[in-house]
């Protein structure tokens, strides 16, 4: 078994979380967890078998096993990781992942959710699951994190991050990790649109927001977006959207 089918549509239950520590007394383990998912985040090197196939385990991997389904580990001495043992509801969006996956940039962050989970498991169970609940949807976002164009994500995420600042579309190659030329290609394949044009709009579809949702002052908004020219701003919500930030903002 190398992939796995989750339903993530809504938050699971969460049975228990914690650390596990194994290998000190014993150099392989098998078990089966009965109507539980496992999640594990892992701090060692290893392997796993599950439904004949081995997997090997390195620092940062994270597995997702399905429930009733027999594992084997293998240790290579003492071993620890963060785990949860849950229950998904039959319904909603189904996601198909590898079983393990190299978590890579994320693997701060899911040990952080588990650990979050852990701390909350017993007091506040909603808490947990809403942790859970949230390190499955970036695990199951970490194979399309590590296709082809994973810089135009790492693209898109600094744009977002930076909307109220002057950016640069070589910086925002630094941020994806490539160059300037190498950024401008695959963002125009992947959106259709040129890294500028990408700001631009991202800009103005978050000062649209603000002009309609919010009470802050017209400034208040172009500065929030990165345009605090108001003679620039005007310019450019007239271009985008035919209208003038005030008629934006009248009912």
């Amino acid at each position: 078994m190398d992939r796995v089918t989750p339903h993530l549509g809504a938050p699971p239950e969460v049975a228990a979380a914690g650390v596990g520590v194994h290998g000190v007394g014993r150099r392989r383990d098998i078990f089966r967890l009965r109507g539980l998912w496992q999640l594990h985040v892992y701090g060692y090197a290893a392997r796993l078998t599950v439904g004949g196939l081995t997997h090997d385990i390195r620092p940062g991997h994270v597995s997702l096993i399905p429930p009733d389904e027999t594992v084997q580990f293998f240790y290579e001495g003492r071993s620890e990781h963060l785990y949860a043992h849950l229950r998904l509801p039959a319904g909603g969006e189904p996601v198909t992942v590898p079983l393990m996956q190299d978590a890579g940039a994320d693997t701060p962050l899911l040990r952080d959710l588990l650990r979050q989970a852990i701390t909350a498991a017993r007091s506040t169970p909603p808490m947990a699951a809403a942790a859970v609940w949230t390190a499955l949807w970036r695990v199951a976002r970490l194979a399309e994190s590590a296709g082809p164009h994973a810089a135009v994500g790492l693209a898109v995420a600094h744009i977002e991050a930076n909307l109220a600042r002057p950016l640069t579309v070589p910086e925002v190659a630094r941020a994806a990790g490539i160059s300037h030329n190498h950024l401008t290609r695959l963002f125009r394949a992947e959106t259709g649109r040129t890294v500028v044009a990408h700001i631009r709009r991202r800009r103005l579809e978050q000062a649209r927001h603000l002009l309609t949702a919010t009470t802050l002052p017209i400034p208040a908004v172009a500065a929030a977006v990165g345009i605090p020219d108001l003679q620039a701003f005007n310019k450019a919500c007239r271009r985008e959207f035919g209208a003038s930030p005030r008629a934006l903002r009248a009912p």
